[in-house]
């Protein structure tokens, strides 16, 4: 649910900027409106430039996000952490407890990592953060396969891009929108630095549902993924993968 609703709302955003393009060309004042079809109704959507309606009659997608993170960690703990999937004595032979520390100092630091990086001046540049995000990626992922054994690098890895999104729409995403019912509510002014972070978080997390979903995948295909001789090479390439399909589908 979470990853279908990230990828609809994007694409419903894409499709407005379209619509709202086409309309300032044509000198139409009229809000734009879109139309689709599906299971034997038609559905329209309009990008309503003011609350309508009382706040708490708005729709939020958060416990989506908050459910599919606490269940993936219930499964990190109950596999790695407190089972016996992620020591590879003949990878790196050390304590279950020094794994544990470093899988979750990935989670944390990573996630401050990546939040410092969009906050900065490299995030206007979507090339140049895609490029420091894959050598971030591709260190992290050949650290943790000289560590933990293949299954436990990846997943670490998917675990750490599950955090990032996850945090994104908790700290990021619904504070901005909060900020921006409450001065649509009361008629005040609404600051657009606000609402452009939010919008580029959203569009981070789109980029990186796809390669969180490839790695859980990865799981299945051993052989092809983390049992491989270029286990970590393949990993750092599923994620680019993971962005070229993420690109075509915010555009379907």
């Amino acid at each position: 649910m979470w990853v279908g609703q990230t990828f609809y709302f994007t694409w419903l955003d894409g499709q407005f900027s379209k619509l709202e393009a086409a309309k300032r060309a044509a000198g139409d004042g009229k809000p734009p409106a879109l139309w689709m079809v599906h299971s034997g109704g038609f559905y329209t959507v309009e990008k309503q430039p003011s609350l309508g309606v009382p706040p708490d009659q708005i729709r939020w997608f958060r416990w989506e996000a908050a459910m599919t993170w606490l269940s993936g960690m219930v499964l990190l703990f109950l596999l790695y952490y407190f089972g016996g999937g992620m020591i590879d004595v003949d990878v790196a032979d050390i304590s279950q407890g020094k794994g544990i520390a470093l899988g979750l100092s990935v989670l944390v630091f990573g996630w401050v990592l990546y939040d410092l990086a969009a906050r900065s001046a490299l995030a206007k540049s979507a090339a140049g953060f895609a490029m420091f995000s894959l050598i971030v990626i591709a260190a992290i992922a050949w650290g943790l396969a000289h560590v933990f054994s293949g299954r436990a690098a990846y997943i670490h890895v998917g675990a750490l891009l599950g955090t990032i999104m996850t945090v994104n729409v908790w700290e990021r995403i619904l504070p901005a929108q909060r900020k921006m019912i409450a001065a649509a509510a009361s008629g005040a002014g609404f600051d657009a630095a606000l609402g452009a972070q939010a919008k580029l978080r959203s569009k981070h997390n789109t980029f990186m549902a796809v390669p969180v979903v490839f790695i859980m995948l990865s799981n299945h295909f051993p052989v092809a993924t983390y049992g491989n001789t270029y286990g970590w090479e393949i990993l750092v390439a599923l994620v680019l993968l993971g962005w070229g399909a993420a690109a075509v589908i915010r555009r379907a």
